[in-house]
């Protein structure tokens, strides 16, 4: 934005982006640490935000070029027909399918409202519900959004030229005419990344809580600690934040590492799709019990099965270079950083499994001896929980985590009492 009106001044520098990207980031972070209360209207806001921006872009981009003498909208054929391949490869299909890639961060990862599961109500139907409205959502204003800013575009070599480091900036230029509108359309963007940063710690510092919990973190105890001040996972959204902060550090460093972290985002995250979706179907669905939205065999097999294919095949596909011919500093080393987590983790996990982490296997193992004794612990265990339960109950409000997480815990045990008693 500041090089926007400083064109014949303005240096980039890769810490520039980094203090920008630090301020923004400890301001989500603090939102998420302080405000606890005030978060479900921060989401409607940012919802606000990213509908009223979309709207707004698309109007602006449709209706100002060929304002004032300037320059009119892109021809049909350059939007729908025409294909620039700069990247060396000789096949225009496999670049399109490599930059399906740019698809993921428009509809964004459909597992995010899956990990609020606790603090929403009749999450069996509600998730789901959610899960489709982002979806749709995200494809339709995509959909239209890139449609409109094509059409804006006057000037294509202008726009891998600019000096601003920003194609957007030149882009949103050419449509509107003036620094003045270019500058608006991007606040149009900035404010919703704000708010969607802000739900993304809300994700990820509650995921971390999640498993160390479990104890499957390093230092559990202080990890998964819920601040009784700010009534939030504290301790572990501030490590997110520091992890988040030593990630940003990259970049000032090396754009081609920086790169291979965000690239092996979406390769591991939709890793994660493959690693529920394959099991799921080769059990032939009968470790799962059936929800509202539960398919048919014949339909539910399609849709794995396509799913499968089509997720090893993209991981593939974006793991390979981004041009040709390979240098160093291009090189995609998503491939690298994707095998080097793959392999940590799952030392970690191997290391980890015998050292106190509450795994599903373990939690089946206490309630099948339910026979043997533990009657007296279930009990105990149980009525210690509900006196938590009272005790917090005085202090926190009734939507805060902790008390969803004892109440299920509270279910839990309860459970296992009925089934104990159920064989007497």
């Amino acid at each position: 934005m500041y090089g926007l009106y400083h064109v014949d001044t303005y240096v980039f520098q890769r810490w520039h982006v980094y203090v920008t990207y630090l301020i923004v980031t400890w301001l989500c972070c603090c939102i998420v640490l302080f405000g606890n209360r005030a978060l479900p209207a921060v989401n409607q806001l940012g919802l606000f935000f990213i509908l009223a921006g979309v709207f707004i872009t698309i109007i602006v981009c449709a209706a100002m070029p060929g304002k004032s003498g300037r320059p009119g909208h892109a021809t049909t054929s350059f939007v729908w027909k025409d294909w620039v391949n700069s990247t060396g490869y000789s096949s225009d299909g496999f670049v399109f399918l490599m930059g399906m890639l740019n698809g993921a961060y428009a509809v964004g990862t459909p597992d995010c409202v899956s990990h609020l599961a606790e603090e929403i109500p009749n999450p069996r139907v509600n998730i789901p519900k959610a899960i489709a409205a982002q979806m749709a959502t995200g494809l339709l204003t995509a959909f239209f959004y890139l449609i409109a800013i094509f059409y804006a575009i006057s000037d294509f070599d202008a726009l891998l030229a600019n000096p601003y480091s920003f194609p957007l900036a030149e882009l949103y230029l050419q449509a509107t005419g003036s620094k003045g509108g270019s500058l608006g359309l991007l606040i149009a963007i900035f404010l919703p990344t704000v708010c969607t940063l802000i739900g993304c710690y809300i994700t990820s510092g509650r995921m971390l809580w999640t498993l160390a919990r479990d104890e499957a973190t390093p230092f559990p105890n202080f990890i998964g600690r819920i601040s009784s001040t700010w009534r939030n996972p504290f301790n572990a959204t501030f490590i997110c934040g520091i992890i988040v902060t030593i990630l940003g550090a990259i970049y000032v460093g090396s754009t081609a590492a920086f790169s291979a972290f965000v690239g092996s985002f979406v390769v591991l995250s939709t890793l994660s799709y493959l690693a529920a979706i394959l099991p799921h179907v080769l059990s032939r669905r009968k470790n799962m019990a059936p929800g509202p939205f539960w398919m048919p065999a014949s339909v539910a097999y399609a849709v794995h099965g396509i799913s499968c294919v089509y997720i090893i095949v993209f991981v593939v596909i974006f793991c390979f270079p981004y041009a040709m011919p390979v240098t160093v500093p291009g090189m995609n080393y998503t491939c690298a950083t994707t095998g080097g987590f793959t392999i940590l983790i799952a030392a970690w996990w191997a290391w980890k499994r015998g050292k106190g982490y509450l795994s599903s296997a373990k939690l089946d193992s206490s309630i099948s001896h339910r026979k043997s004794g533990q009657h007296a612990f279930f009990s105990d265990y149980h009525i210690a929980l509900r006196g938590q339960i009272k005790d917090l109950g005085q202090e926190l409000t009734e939507n805060d985590i902790c008390v969803s997480k004892f109440q299920a815990s509270v279910t839990l045990c309860q459970h296992a009492l009925d089934m104990k008693e159920a064989s007497h």
